[in-house]
């Protein structure tokens, strides 16, 4: 019986995928940077996403994100679909004061930073008109605030540089496919370094339709299965997740995979093989709708 009800989707664990993409921004650092995600501050669900905590004062960081780090530095983070809310804000400097307070950490040394996938106005507007801070517009979406005692950054990842910011600008549901072939190269070659399953797993499940895209273009280069094993993810998800997709309706499933390529200008045909859609899916999915095409 149909409840007017919008579906529920299944959560991606963005958060987990977020820790890994911060932490690969900031790869030449790892010398001098220690992570702990969501550090817990009291015996109580009170966590923070992420504190990066650096070891070593002398050496600077000059990586974009991270050039107003202090010596612990608190980082939270919304997924896709969700922002910081002036609230947030209130909650997670609330959070830095209790750290410091907890952590014997004196307020001076500490950061705050909020990574979101939009726009910032509302907060922004907050921050100069209720609270009386300078608001610096960086460029490429990330916003230096001044005027507390704590240095605070809040980041737009959409708007981060392609070339220095490949993985939180990554942590997306509308990637293209330039950006998801240098992902696929870049992590084949990282897998060794550093974990990169719980990042990889999320980009491929919210990108389904442009990582096999990607695989095609790839000329060989890039197998999807290969790509997958050398990361330690199970080669399964390839099928799984495509008949998951088709069979409830998922947002990550094929119906997306196939708006996806149509965007981009794929023929019916391509859709269908590169899909590998049977003809009742084709009616189902295609614009076309030509069954005829699939293979």
């Amino acid at each position: 019986m149909a409840t007017g009800k919008k579906q529920r989707h299944p959560r991606i664990a963005w958060h987990p995928a977020f820790v890994q993409a911060f932490q690969l921004e900031l790869e030449q650092y790892r010398d001098i940077l220690e992570f702990k995600p969501e550090f817990q501050l009291t015996s109580e669900p009170l966590r923070i996403d992420l504190v990066v905590i650096r070891k070593l004062k002398d050496i600077p960081i000059e990586k974009n994100i991270a050039a107003i780090f202090r010596t612990e530095n608190l980082v939270e983070y919304k997924s896709p679909g969700d922002h910081i809310s002036i609230a947030d804000f209130y909650k997670a400097y609330g959070c830095a004061c209790l750290y410091a307070s907890l952590n014997a950490v004196p307020v001076t040394e500490l950061t705050l930073t909020f990574v979101e996938s939009r726009e910032p106005r509302k907060l922004l507007k907050h921050f100069r008109e209720e609270r009386g801070y300078r608001v610096e517009d960086r460029g490429s979406g990330i916003y230096r605030v001044e005027g507390d005692i704590i240095p605070i950054q809040v980041i737009d990842n959409r708007k981060l540089s392609a070339e220095e910011n490949m993985w939180l600008k990554g942590l997306c549901e509308d990637l293209e496919i330039g950006p998801a072939m240098d992902i696929l190269k870049e992590g084949s070659k990282r897998v060794k370094k550093m974990p990169l399953e719980a990042y990889m797993q999320v980009v491929l499940n919210a990108n389904a339709g442009i990582f096999l895209e990607a695989e095609k273009m790839g000329n060989g280069s890039l197998t999807f299965d290969d790509v997958l094993v050398k990361l330690g993810l199970t080669a399964r998800w390839k099928e799984e997740g495509r008949e998951e997709g088709l069979e409830k309706g998922l947002e990550k499933g094929l119906e997306k995979s196939v708006k996806l390529l149509e965007a981009y200008g794929m023929k019916p045909e391509q859709i269908t093989a590169a899909l590998k859609l049977t003809p009742e899916q084709a009616r189902r999915y295609l614009k076309s709708g030509t069954p005829g095409r699939a293979k």
